[in-house]
């Protein structure tokens, strides 16, 4: 049996990097591919009497879910590089994150009122919150072929909102329903800044010993470290993902952070190699995290909420208030990134993980709220976000899905030339 479950594992990891590839060449989603293996995954299980709860399905999505967290916000940190010249697009791409979240949840919010009149507004708050996440986990990967600045905007956009959703999140689930706004606010207030001072002491003690540790054991014990610190902040009702983010900021912009007297405790040199080093491994961990997650969430699914109509229809008016939002913040913020950058708003890890929270709190419970309220979105903005994309490279859909083109969708050459110019310029527009 140990030796079928080795294989199965393996197998797992083998089609999830050949899912990457396909998502590379066609901008499939490797996300739906993952769904669809645990989909499958499930329907072998059903055909040997195998039920999810023999395999406790529930724990190993909260164990991976926050280990995963961790990954994501750090790998996210570690790409969040400070420099003066993107100082517009980053306070940009931060506004339209907040703006967009903010405007999201209350929309949601209030249509989650009309569905689920029992429900009361600090529960379909909760329950909005990890849908108008967007997912880095897809964007990052996705955007690869955009170029200029449209890449950067989307990257930066889809870190913070992953980074603020989250925080959010918990700083809500932590309060009281009955409380006040105005003690909520001040309850975060005071919780952002005590973490703040905590982070950033933790965060210059970890730089400094990760650059006098001398064993060649070394990037999996600050992990180790910093997991430690998550459980521990979360413990103390801390935001503990602050921690998280403040290391993997100040560990990718030493030079910023690392001036005057404290640059005598830096060495830069030394510091260099063990940080791409420490990259590479934040990069895979989460991707190993991302596959298996992804692929238990398959086979976790009830299919049975696919096929209701009610589910179907709720889904498209909740992914339609996602558009409407994105398309008004874009309009009136950002009018150079509104194609394909409106499309591009997937749903993904981040808002599985939170809703597998929300049911552990049986005080906040939607008992109405149907699992296929998640996966339609995340499905259709997925498949939404693919088809904007290929045709913004000017290609046609089906043939890039269904048949291998010449690598310029059909286009001539020249033609194929200048569309890829036309798009560069636009990128640069206003800037």
């Amino acid at each position: 049996m140990s030796y079928v479950l080795i294989m199965a594992l393996a197998g797992v990891i083998i089609l999830s990097f050949f899912f990457n590839i396909i998502s590379q060449k066609t901008n499939v989603p490797s996300v739906l591919l993952l769904i669809g293996l645990g989909m499958g995954i499930k329907g072998v299980m059903n055909r040997y009497g195998i039920e999810d709860s023999d395999l406790e399905l529930n724990t190993i999505l909260e164990v991976l879910g926050n280990v995963g967290l961790v990954m994501i916000v750090l790998e996210a940190a570690l790409d969040l590089k400070i420099e003066r010249e993107k100082t517009g697009l980053i306070l940009r791409s931060l506004a339209i994150a907040i703006l967009g979240m903010m405007g999201t949840i209350f929309a949601l919010a209030t249509f989650f009122l009309y569905i689920f009149p029992s429900a009361d507004f600090y529960q379909t708050v909760l329950y909005a919150i990890p849908l108008s996440i967007m997912s880095s986990a897809i964007i990052i990967p996705s955007v690869g072929r955009l170029s200029g600045r449209k890449k950067e905007f989307m990257v930066y956009e889809s870190t913070f909102s992953d980074i603020i959703g989250i925080m959010v999140f918990y700083f809500m689930i932590g309060a009281d329903g009955d409380a006040s706004g105005g003690n909520i606010f001040m309850e975060i207030i005071f919780n952002v800044v005590g973490t703040i001072l905590l982070s950033v002491i933790v965060s210059y003690f970890l730089v400094y010993l990760f650059q006098h540790l001398r064993m060649q054991v070394k990037l999996f014990l600050v992990i180790a470290v910093l997991l430690l610190l998550f459980a521990v902040g979360k413990f103390f009702h801390l935001s503990s993902l602050l921690i998280i983010l403040i290391f993997g900021v100040i560990l990718s912009n030493t030079d910023v952070f690392f001036r005057g007297r404290l640059a005598k405790y830096f060495d830069r040199e030394r510091v260099k190699p063990i940080l791409h080093d420490f990259h590479n491994l934040t990069l895979e961990s989460a991707f190993l995290v991302r596959t298996f997650f992804f692929v238990i969430f398959g086979i976790s699914i009830t299919i049975s909420s696919l096929y209701n109509w009610v589910v179907a229809v709720n889904s498209l008016a909740i992914v339609a208030i996602f558009y409407i939002i994105r398309y008004v913040v874009l309009r009136f913020i950002a009018r150079q990134h509104l194609f394909p950058e409106l499309w591009i708003a997937p749903r993904g890890l981040i808002t599985v993980l939170l809703f597998f929270v929300l049911l552990k709190e049986e005080s906040i419970k939607i008992a109405a709220f149907d699992t296929g309220l998640l996966l339609y979105p995340i499905l259709i903005t997925s498949t939404i976000m693919m088809i904007a994309l290929i045709s913004y490279r000017g290609e046609k859909v089906t043939e890039v899905i269904f048949r291998k083109t010449n690598g310029t969708g059909g286009l001539s050459a020249e033609d194929f030339e200048k569309r890829s110019d036309e798009n560069l310029n636009t990128d640069f527009d206003g800037f």
